[in-house]
């Protein structure tokens, strides 16, 4: 007897399923992978999207609850398991997995607990997609200061009155407490602001426009403070990278790079400059002008990151 399958569809083609051409994986299904994940559905960036995390009953609850968005969604297949052969074939792999900043809590004290979980996280990364790209979320980010560029243009926009896309801004360096504002650049429709106040940025201003970076600085930890946790923007941040490599869009981001031998910094560092993003990953960086006390500041970042680096145990 026929099923109702078989009464329904007649197939007229055969032949072996196509591999997913945009398939992207988030390692960790905790509220920061949950938001790159829905970030990234909402987007339209994969055509199939895998889940991965070591909490089953989680994960499984998780997958369940997209799946059943479906219908608003135009992602084909949402799977999940506690197991890494599911992320085979992912063109992007986010990692989020890792232990949570406390409140109070410095982001570098982070990285040694993160060793050990990337030292078992990533080689199973590679050996179902060798070609992938690796988004790393956990702190210090891999996705490097695209977060910390996106607060800084939203807290300079919204002080002149403008929408975030209209000021022009980076952060540099360390994704977190040492990054470099480069104020030299800082502008609006191309009116640089220190052609308007030299002293935009500096000690000396009496507006105080110094101060909206340490909010960047000062503002994960409020919101932790507030909250617990930070993720939504996190979730954003790395949609918006996830886009400019599943497109191949070679449009620019402040993402971490190894910068030794740049801007006179010795040590095999990464750090986050302005890096043309494309299919490949990082294809190559941008040359910035900055002032010498930009490079003063980018070279005590990676004098920061140095100092926890080169005692980390268990590369």
């Amino acid at each position: 007897m026929s099923s109702v399958l078989q009464k329904l569809l007649t197939p007229v083609a055969g032949g072996p399923v196509e591999l997913p051409r945009n398939k992207v994986t988030v390692v960790g299904v905790g509220q920061v992978g949950m938001a790159c994940a829905i970030s990234i559905l909402l987007r339209d960036l994969a055509d199939e999207l895998a889940l991965v995390d070591v909490m089953e009953d989680r994960l499984k609850g998780e997958v369940m609850d997209l799946q059943h968005g479906s219908l608003f969604l135009k992602t084909s297949k949402i799977v999940g398991d506690t197991d890494y052969s599911v992320t085979a074939h992912s063109r992007v792999v986010v990692l989020t997995a890792g232990v949570r900043q406390q409140e109070g809590e410095s982001r570098l004290n982070l990285v040694q607990r993160n060793v050990s979980v990337f030292k078992m996280i990533v080689p199973q990364i590679m050996k179902h997609s060798p070609d992938c790209t690796i988004i790393v979320v956990s702190n210090p980010a891999e996705r490097g200061t695209n977060l910390d560029s996106a607060r800084f243009r939203f807290l300079m926009a919204e002080r002149l009155g403008v929408h975030a896309t209209a000021f022009n801004g980076w952060v540099l360096g360390e994704h977190g407490d040492t990054s470099v504002p480069v104020w030299s650049g800082a502008n609006v429709a191309g009116v640089n602001l220190q052609a308007l106040n030299p002293q935009v940025g500096s000690d000396g201003d009496t507006e105080q426009w110094k101060e909206t970076h340490k909010a960047v600085v000062d503002s994960a930890y409020e919101v932790i403070r507030l909250k617990g946790y930070t993720n939504w923007a996190i979730g954003l941040s790395v949609a918006d990278l996830t886009e400019s490599i599943v497109k191949n869009m070679n449009r620019i981001h402040p993402v971490s790079t190894m910068v030794k031998d740049m801007y006179g910094i010795e040590d095999e560092v990464f750090l986050s400059l302005p890096c043309v993003l494309n299919g490949g990953g990082v294809s190559s960086v941008v040359n910035m002008t900055l002032t010498d006390h930009e490079v003063g500041q980018l070279r005590r970042s990676a004098d920061t990151l140095w100092s926890i680096q080169k005692d980390l145990t268990d590369l």
